[in-house]
């Protein structure tokens, strides 16, 4: 029986190792959290794509039961004109649309899939080094414990160990310019908006949110600044945060302002990396795949969607093939145009959310994101951000 070690617990991880057991491979997680996080990660948006893979798994119709419908993005400008609604799936199927759940949620659902196929996780292994012999391939973790198999799939995030062992010279993440700060609050009489979420291009940054059922409103806001350390990011208090995006949303039509002023629990914010062109995925038994590999911005919609659909055509080329050098190789062919289409597509997006510097330049921002908007109804792009068909 031959065996995979998965570096990483979040998406691509345990979905890649359910497919492979299901494959007959013997497989063990390895993650370098010491514990899950039932917080971490705030939200994220599954499209119809993912839920297709999920659905393959099994895993769909759970994942749904708790989270949010939302076939149908709507725009609003800084002063409350509306701007058009824009499909969050493919165009004129809602009952394909996407889904916003608790990125918590969606790694309970899959681990909790990966505890009943008896699929062993090691929790506190932080990856350290990679070492390939004939045949074989060790991971060397930093408590100094190790394990062997016949190949190792990184699946260990945008600061990959993986991706730069396969290429000491890869490229490293691109900072897009904003940062991504969101959380949870409950404002009295607002009112749920079931189907859709909100979109504000506000005059000094972009804010969205959504209204579930039971009153709670997830909500996110993308200022702009300059790239600073995360972990200093983790350090800033809510407090300070909420002052920032108060005053940078206060002339924001309701209920924006409301929102920020009933912010419950606490505050997630990271700054948006990219990963336009990765030249190498693969090397020997080892190879890369998700935000290892093809990190994108949020803009899209489509992270954990695209980490699915990696695990997805990975473990179909590992079944096809014996040879790993093979299988990854053509699994690279398959994915790497799509993704990186995807990847460019995102970071166009993400330029049409920066606030103008200016009034001037705010009002003809949103003069033009209307025809913008209308154009993206009509590009053939956004069909084919969900055009996936799982592999059987």
């Amino acid at each position: 029986m031959p065996e995979a070690l998965i570096i990483g617990g979040g998406v691509a991880g345990p979905a890649t190792a359910l497919f492979l057991h299901r494959a007959g491979w013997a497989v063990r997680l390895f993650e370098s959290r010491a514990e899950p996080d039932a917080y971490g990660g705030l939200f994220l948006n599954v499209a119809s794509n993912g839920l297709a893979v999920l659905e393959t798994l099994g895993l769909r119709e759970r994942l749904v039961a708790d989270g949010h419908l939302s076939p149908s993005l709507e725009m609003w400008s800084g002063r409350g004109r509306k701007l058009g609604t824009v499909p969050n799936g493919p165009a004129g199927k809602p009952e394909l649309g996407s889904v916003v759940v608790r990125r918590a949620w969606l790694h309970q659902v899959l681990r909790d899939a990966v505890d009943a196929a008896g699929i062993p996780i090691v929790w506190g292994a932080r990856l350290d080094d990679i070492e390939e012999s004939p045949g074989r391939v060790t991971a060397r973790f930093a408590d100094g414990t190790s394990a062997s198999g016949d190949v190792l799939i990184g699946c260990d995030g945008v600061g990959s160990v993986t991706r730069r062992w396969i290429d000491p010279s890869a490229p490293e993440p691109a900072y897009t310019g904003s940062l991504s700060v969101g959380g949870f609050a409950r404002v009295p009489g607002l009112e749920p908006t079931p189907l859709r979420q909100h979109m504000v291009f506000g005059d000094r940054g972009f804010f969205g949110y959504l209204v579930r059922d039971d009153g709670t409103v997830y909500w996110f806001a993308n200022p702009s600044r300059p790239a600073g350390d995360r972990s200093a990011l983790r350090d800033v208090p809510a407090s300070a945060w909420l002052d920032e995006l108060r005053a940078a949303h206060a002339g924001d039509p309701d209920p924006v302002p409301r929102i920020l002023d009933h912010v419950e629990g606490e505050i997630g914010a990271y700054g948006i990396f990219d990963l336009a062109h990765v030249p190498r995925w693969h090397r020997g038994r080892v190879v890369a795949l998700g935000d290892a590999v093809h990190a994108t911005s949020p803009n899209a919609g489509q992270g954990a969607s695209l980490a699915l659909e990696d695990a997805a055509t990975l473990a179909s080329c590992l079944r096809r093939e014996s040879d790993p050098a093979t299988a990854f190789a053509e699994y690279e062919r398959l994915r790497r145009p799509r993704v990186e289409a995807v990847v460019a597509y995102a970071r166009k997006l993400g330029r049409q959310k920066q606030g103008g510097s200016s009034r001037f330049a705010t009002a003809i921002r949103d003069l033009l994101l209307p025809i913008f908007l209308k154009n993206a109804m009509n590009d053939t792009r956004n069909d084919e951000l969900y055009a996936y068909r799982v592999p059987v």
